[in-house]
């Protein structure tokens, strides 16, 4: 089985040949489809989120059910799915409390299996890591199957692979906010996969404004296709007094989709008396932002964050898929560059050039 593997940050990643084990109990075997260019892989490439290696990175993808393993009676081969990289065991803390998003047992776990095992190895013996237990860059991969969300053998799999991460990131984190209401004033930093779904999911709430930033002007443009009314280059001028130009007060909520300090305390500032900001993106690791406490308290604002769209993802899969499927959200022109494997690296250069919306690997 071939995939991409990192073996040392910011160096490109080789194409190998890797043993993979037999799924195990609860386990399956998934023939990839699609996965997407995602910049939470680009984090660990850099080195800003450490993980362990030799890694399969890869988080965002479609594919097909080649194999069961013991005990698995939700799927069987055959059957298309969206991938989640928040699976859930339901029985820890987190779970039962309803935020299987955020599973403890997951985490514990990391790029290992529920069984704390792997099921990657080189021809030398080699243990190989799979992010988020997908590593969606390899033609196959074994998973458990709570990471596996059904859908209809006619849907499309590049669309199928973007619900997997930037979709429900992007669309669940704006319309899964338990306060949050339709005809509110929103503003998104950042326009790229993740938040030009956040602009879609603030039109989706008939939003009054939706002010969309970023310091690319053909992003920006581009932003306007997914619902954004007004658009603001934070290189040219301060976000902060254009927003109260458009909007005096600020706005309602304001989304931080690109996860970094700047970006945080320029949604922090934009937002009015009672606002809140939502933390979408990752930022790096150890990365703080700085937030005016007395502001805070004075004006009775509120800094949250939002994991993968907040709530269970398969229950944003299934509202997306409904979404979809009746036009009311657009995903197919978010997939402007389609690579091969073998041009991973490749997309990623891309990627980190500031593309419009997202590429995908088709295998």
């Amino acid at each position: 089985m071939r995939a991409a593997v990192l073996l040392e940050a910011n160096k490109p990643m080789p194409i190998m040949e890797l043993q993979q084990s037999k799924p195990k109990t609860g386990e399956v075997l998934v023939k990839m489809s699609a996965a997407g260019v995602c910049a939470s892989d680009h984090h660990v490439m850099t080195g800003e989120a450490p993980m362990p290696m030799p890694i399969v990175l890869g988080h965002e993808g479609s594919g097909i059910v080649e194999e069961i393993g013991p005990g698995v009676t939700s799927l069987k081969p055959g059957d298309k799915c969206i991938l989640t990289f928040a699976p859930s065991c339901g029985f820890c803390q987190a779970c039962r409390q309803g935020f299987s998003n955020m599973c403890d047992t997951n985490r514990i776990t990391g790029t290992k299996q529920y069984d704390d095992t792997f099921r990657l190895h080189t021809d030398e013996g080699v243990e190989v890591h799979q992010m988020a237990k997908l590593g969606v860059f390899a033609e196959k991969i074994v998973i458990p199957q709570q990471s596996c969300f059904k859908v209809p053998d006619d849907f499309p799999m590049d669309v199928a692979a973007l619900i997997g991460c930037s979709v429900t990131t992007g669309i669940g984190g704006v319309i899964n906010q338990p306060n949050i209401k339709t005809g509110m004033s929103i503003a998104v930093f950042g326009v790229g996969g993740v938040g030009l779904n956040a602009l879609q999911g603030a039109r989706l709430l008939n939003a009054s404004k939706v002010i969309a930033v970023d310091i690319h002007d053909h992003k920006l443009e581009f932003a306007y296709n997914f619902g954004a009314t007004h658009v603001v280059n934070s290189k040219k001028e301060d976000p902060f007094e254009k927003i109260n130009e458009i909007i005096p007060g600020g706005v309602d909520f304001a989304f931080d989709t690109f996860g970094h300090s700047i970006t945080t305390g320029q949604a922090y500032n934009s937002t009015r008396k009672g606002g809140t900001t939502v933390v979408i993106g990752l930022a790096p690791a150890g990365m703080e932002a700085s937030i005016p406490m007395i502001d805070i308290v004075r004006n009775q604002k509120t800094l949250v964050g939002s994991y993968y769209g907040s709530i269970a993802p398969h229950e944003t899969f299934s509202k997306l898929l409904e979404l979809y499927s009746t036009k009311k959200i657009e995903i197919d022109s978010l997939v402007k560059r389609r690579y091969s494997l073998d041009e991973i690296n490749e997309a990623y250069s891309d990627l980190s050039k500031g593309l419009d919306a997202r590429g995908v690997i088709i295998f």
